[in-house]
């Protein structure tokens, strides 16, 4: 089975999900949205209102902003992977629980081994405490680590400078910095390879890339 036909199935079996409680809410499953040999893979937290009522990742207010961010170093979402850890709305837009995120874990990391991206980066702490478990988004963004061989880089959601002014240049200056990571992992092809598992089982590593 071929990367886009595994994305195929992935995206089936999220739309009949129902392994958690957040199905009863569903009006339709977000299983991510990219291109199968997608260089840069981002991986939100979970759909919102407009996520739901679409079955497209960031729609709303937080999704402009992104492509907003992604205009700004010349790239455009049919260029990248969109997901979350989550492919069902939490009711109210809440936080994750941690028996929903284990449910959904397996079709995410389906969709990371599918893509082989060469630069995860995690919007917001959930989707960053999948790779990096003990950090804090606050020191931990724009810090590019390897996780079981994967180059994974955290920003802070696009929603939290929505919602806070005074992130967003932080949140700009953290998105300037993917083209030279991108470059660099092209560079370190190793940096790339896939461990025959991606859920977090090794201490990450520091990259000094900038």
């Amino acid at each position: 089975m071929n990367p886009a036909e595994i994305l195929q199935q992935v995206a089936q079996e999220t739309a009949a999900c129902t392994l958690c409680p957040l199905h009863h809410g569903r009006k339709n499953a977000v299983p991510g949205s990219g291109p199968a040999d997608a260089e840069i893979m981002f991986i939100g937290e979970g759909p919102g209102f407009h996520e739901n009522e679409q079955g497209l990742p960031f729609v709303g207010a937080a999704g402009k902003f992104l492509d907003e961010l992604l205009a700004g170093i010349g790239l455009g979402r049919e260029q990248v992977f969109i997901a979350n850890v989550v492919k069902c709305r939490p009711p109210g837009n809440r936080d994750p629980l941690p028996a929903e995120l284990s449910a959904c874990d397996p079709y995410l990391e389906r969709q990371i081994k599918a893509i082989n991206p060469k630069v995860i980066v995690t919007l917001g702490r959930f989707s960053m405490n999948r790779f990096l478990p003990h950090a804090k988004i606050s020191s931990a963004h724009g810090q590019p680590v390897t996780v079981n061989g994967r180059l994974v880089v955290p920003f802070f959601h696009p929603a939290a400078a929505l919602h806070q002014a005074s992130l967003r240049p932080t949140v700009e200056a953290d998105f300037a910095k993917l083209p030279a990571l991108i470059r660099a992992a092209a560079a370190t092809p190793e940096a790339a390879q896939p461990s025959p598992t991606d859920s977090p089982k090794e201490e990450p590593k520091q990259l000094s890339l900038f």
